[in-house]
């Protein structure tokens, strides 16, 4: 593929014409940072389009996840590859367990202001180049309401995290994140507007709108699963939440990381996290860089660790995702019996949330999220799926853990009001 660049761009800007440019595509993927200070980002925004080729479920495969550019989705359910765990709940948005697509066109802006677009060749490029500089339009708004009603009432909620607490206290497990979800029957939905509405609520950091044929991921996440640069990988998982204070968000802030529960619920996927990357790293490398960080986000606070590590000589993408799928954040520990307990008292799949969207660049780096604070939406069968989750400890209360819920809940919803 060949490159074109130019410098100075202002990401809001080319965002809002990105979007636009996902009109009458199938294939359409964009990753934005909206701007977010993180310590390990890369890029601001990244995004490609239209597929060259096109790999799903049993095709993605080890090679499949090598050097080149690639776009695509782990679900959660891919989990049954890498360990001795079934789906047994039904799939109400009918997603893929996995998909990736080669992009005809890719393009970086980088944080200092320069766009990289690359296509087949030099004319390619500079007429994707020019696309994507047009100055934005004013697009007529449709349809972005969605009428999502819960799976499980919240006394159905209650009495299954309590009966989970029991598992813990016999010692079956030390932590599961169990998840709830909310569901909505549309016709017709702008998904674009949707999606702008959701990241204007939020303005969180590792969003993604992606659109594969009929299914599209409206997604505003803060959390990243795991990222690859060369030899070096990072992990930057998330447990601890409170609501973000107008009046003194510095206090909300410290009483999150003086509590007990929050603090308890951290450590344990760090420590989760941390094996999963001795699986695949370099002896003496795994360290925790950041313990119990506090980040504010527009109406949250998060508590975030990162955990990181050098891998080993000969290991590929595949392995490395192998060795942490899916995310000590959204199972808990240990990790295979805690997706069994939540799967048995789970109602519904969760297909793509809990998984992870992200990309491959042509070196083999790597970076994907944590499906979270998202819509699904599966336009041939008109079905949107809303899940969010939180880790159940010993010292979790089921009523505020539903209230924990509605909260991380609360910006999607209202962005489909």
């Amino acid at each position: 593929m060949t490159k074109a660049s130019t410098y100075k761009v202002d990401p809001k800007g080319i965002e809002h014409r990105l979007l636009e440019l996902s009109s009458g595509r199938s294939f359409f993927a964009l990753y934005t940072s909206n701007s977010y200070p993180n310590s390990e980002k890369r890029y601001e925004l990244i995004f490609g389009w239209g597929a060259r080729e096109v790999f799903t479920d049993h095709q993605v495969v080890s090679d499949t996840l090598g050097a080149g550019w690639k776009f695509g989705f782990l679900g959660y359910e891919l989990r049954t590859q890498f360990e001795s765990v079934t789906q047994e709940n039904d799939a109400l948005g009918q997603w893929p367990h996995t998909q990736f697509f080669t992009p005809e066109v890719a393009g970086v802006l980088h944080t200092d202001g320069t766009l990289e677009i690359w296509a087949e060749d030099a004319v390619a490029a500079e007429q994707a180049m020019r696309e994507v500089m047009d100055t934005p339009q004013r697009r007529p708004s449709g349809n972005t309401s969605l009428n999502f009603e819960p799976v499980e009432t919240k006394d159905e909620y209650v009495a299954n995290v309590n009966a989970l607490k029991n598992h813990i206290q016999r010692g079956d497990i030390y932590e599961v994140n169990y998840c709830t979800a909310f569901k909505a029957d549309f016709e017709e939905v702008d998904s674009i507007g949707l999606y702008k509405n959701m990241v204007a609520g939020t303005e969180a950091p590792f969003s993604a709108y992606v659109k594969m044929r009929d299914h599209e991921l409206l997604c505003t996440s803060p959390e990243r699963y795991i990222k690859r640069e060369g030899n070096r990988i990072c992990s930057q998982p998330i447990k601890g939440t409170n609501r973000y204070s107008d009046t003194d968000n510095q206090a909300a802030q410290a009483a999150l990381v003086e509590s007990d529960k929050e603090r308890a619920e951290n450590v344990m996927i760090v420590d989760l996290v941390r094996n999963d990357l001795s699986r695949v790293a370099k002896k003496g490398t795994v360290k925790v860089s950041e313990l119990f960080g506090t980040y504010a986000f527009k109406n949250v606070n998060q508590m975030i660790s990162t955990v990181e590590a050098e891998v080993k000589e000969g290991v590929s993408n595949w392995d490395i995702i192998a060795a942490s799928f899916p995310m000590g954040s959204m199972t808990g520990a240990p990790k295979v019996s805690a997706m069994e307990l939540a799967e048995r008292y789970e109602k519904v799949a969760r297909e793509i949330y809990s998984g992870a969207v992200g990309y491959i660049t042509p070196e083999g780096d790597f970076d994907f999220n944590v499906v979270i604070r998202s819509i699904a939406l599966n336009k041939a069968t008109g079905v949107a799926t809303l899940h969010v989750g939180g880790a159940i400890t010993i010292l979790s209360d089921a009523d505020e853990e539903y209230g924990e819920c509605l909260l991380k809940a609360e910006s999607v919803l209202m962005a489909a009001k």
